[in-house]
C-alpha cells in the first residue's frame, strides 16, 4: 500500500468529523419521552448511533422495552421531526480536525463526508461547521438507496471526483465504517476519538487506527 499517494479522504461525519452526540441524545429522548420511555445515557447513545435513523429509534424502542417496536412509525417520524429542528444542538468539530480538513486541502487532496445520517442534516452540520462548498463532496441517507456498511456511497463518491478506490483513504469510528472502507476496497482507518473502542475497529478489520485527527497525515 503507496500511502503517499492518497488523492482523497472520505470521512464519516458523527463520531469523526463532529462531535454530535448531545444533538442525537436530545432528539432521541425528546421523541422517548412522549412515549414515556428514557431518558439514556450518552454510553447507551454512542450505540445507537452509527447505522441511520431507523436503527437508532429501533434500538432505543428496545432498549425501552418495545421490543415488538409497536410504536416505532409515530417515534420514526416524531424523531425526523424533532432533528431536524435540532441536529446542530451542541455540535462542534473534534480538536484537530479543522486542522486536518486545512491540511489535506493544501496538499490538493479531495475531501468527502458519507454518513448514515439523514442527508439534508448531514448537508446542514457540514455547511454550518465548515462553510458551504468547503468539501467535495457530501453524501448522507436517503430514502432508497443503501446505506453503510454498504460500499454504494463511496463508490458514487469516487465516481463524482473522478477518482479510483486506489486513490482513496477511508476514516470512520464504528465497525460500520470500517466494513464500508474494506468492503470497498480502500486503505480504513479507525477513529479513537468518536464513540467506540479499539476493540470494535480491528473487529471492524482497520488497517490503521489513529488516536487524534493529525495522524491520518501519516497516510496521505
Amino acid at each position: 500500500m503507496d500511502y503517499m499517494m492518497k488523492k482523497a479522504v472520505i470521512f464519516d461525519l458523527d463520531g469523526t468529523l463532529s462531535d454530535s452526540i448531545h444533538s442525537i441524545k436530545y432528539s432521541g429522548d425528546r421523541t422517548m419521552e412522549k412515549f414515556g420511555y428514557g431518558p439514556f445515557s450518552i454510553e447507551q447513545y454512542k450505540y445507537f448511533v452509527g447505522d441511520g435513523a431507523k436503527n437508532l429509534v429501533r434500538r432505543a424502542l428496545t432498549a425501552a422495552g418495545d421490543t415488538q417496536l409497536v410504536h416505532f412509525e409515530e417515534a420514526y417520524a416524531l424523531y425526523r421531526e424533532i432533528f431536524r429542528e435540532n441536529c446542530m444542538y451542541r455540535v462542534r468539530p473534534y480538536d484537530g480536525i479543522p486542522e486536518l480538513l486545512a491540511t489535506l486541502k493544501a496538499q490538493h487532496v479531495k475531501i468527502a463526508v458519507l454518513s448514515n445520517k439523514p442527508h439534508a442534516e448531514t448537508v446542514n452540520v457540514i455547511e454550518t461547521l465548515y462553510g458551504k462548498g468547503y468539501f467535495d463532496v457530501i453524501e448522507g441517507q436517503k430514502e432508497g438507496m443503501a446505506i453503510k456498511p454498504s460500499p454504494d456511497g463511496v463508490f458514487r463518491i469516487l465516481n463524482q471526483i473522478g477518482l479510483g478506490v486506489e486513490d482513496l483513504l477511508y476514516l470512520g469510528d464504528t465497525a460500520t465504517d470500517m466494513k464500508t472502507g474494506k468492503s470497498a476496497g480502500a486503505f480504513t482507518v479507525g477513529a479513537l476519538w468518536g464513540f467506540r473502542d479499539r476493540a470494535e475497529l480491528e473487529e471492524g478489520g482497520a488497517d490503521a487506527i489513529i488516536e487524534y485527527p493529525l495522524e491520518l497525515l501519516r497516510f496521505t
